[in-house]
C-alpha cells in the first residue's frame, strides 16, 4: 500500500481529555462518566484535518493491568473520545512496564502499526503529548514532536521536542506554520 497521507498522533490524557494530576503525577478518567474532553479539542482537530492529517491518538493504560481499572471502562472512554472528536483510529497499550512490549510508549509500536494500517507518512507526521514516553516514541518512529508541558513532577522529555508548549491550541498553530513552510508560503 502505498504512503498517501501525514497524522497527527495524539496521547489521550492530558492531552485529548483532561486528567486529574494528584501530587505532580497525571491519572486518567475512571469512567466515562468523569470524561472531560479538553476545550476546544474538537475544533482544533477539525482544522487539522483540513490541512490533509489523519489525526490518530496512541495512548497506554497500564492501570488495566495494574488491576485498579476495567478493560470495559478504558475501552468505553477509548470509544467516546474517538467519537467526540472524529479521530480516524485510536490505538491502546494495555501492558506495564514489566511486560517490555512494543507497544508501550516509548516504544514506538502503537505509531509504527497506525503507519502500517493507515498508510501513513511518518516523516512528515507529528506526535503531541504530555510526557516524555510521548516524545521519544514520537521521535523513534520518525515524526515531529511536540511537548504539552503541564507541570508534571516527572522528568522532562530528553532530548527537548521539537517544540514545547502548554496547549493544544498553540500546538497546531506551530504544525499549521511548519507545514506552510514547507510549502513555500
Amino acid at each position: 500500500m502505498p504512503i498517501t497521507r501525514p497524522a497527527i498522533f495524539f496521547d489521550r490524557d492530558g492531552v485529548l481529555n483532561e486528567c486529574r494530576v494528584v501530587n505532580g503525577k497525571p491519572y486518567p478518567p475512571v469512567d466515562v462518566a468523569s470524561l472531560v474532553i479538553a476545550p476546544d479539542a474538537a475544533v482544533i482537530l477539525a482544522r487539522l484535518r483540513k490541512l490533509g492529517f489523519s489525526l490518530v491518538c496512541v495512548t497506554n493504560q497500564p492501570d488495566v493491568a495494574r488491576g485498579t481499572s476495567t478493560l470495559e471502562s478504558v475501552l468505553a472512554i477509548n470509544e467516546k473520545v474517538k467519537a467526540s472528536l472524529g479521530l480516524d483510529a485510536l490505538y491502546v497499550c494495555l501492558h506495564d512496564n514489566h511486560h517490555a512490549c512494543s507497544c508501550r510508549k516509548p516504544a514506538p509500536g502503537m505509531l509504527l502499526q497506525a503507519a502500517r494500517d493507515l498508510a501513513l507518512d511518518m516523516g512528515q507526521s507529528f506526535m503531541i503529548g504530555d510526557r516524555a514516553g510521548d516524545i521519544a516514541a514520537g521521535r523513534s518512529a520518525g515524526c515531529g514532536t511536540i511537548h504539552l508541558f503541564r507541570g508534571y513532577s516527572e522528568a522532562k522529555p530528553d532530548p527537548p521536542a521539537d517544540y514545547t508548549c502548554t496547549t493544544l491550541r498553540e500546538a497546531a498553530a506551530w504544525i499549521e506554520n511548519a507545514v506552510s513552510a514547507s510549502h513555500g508560503e
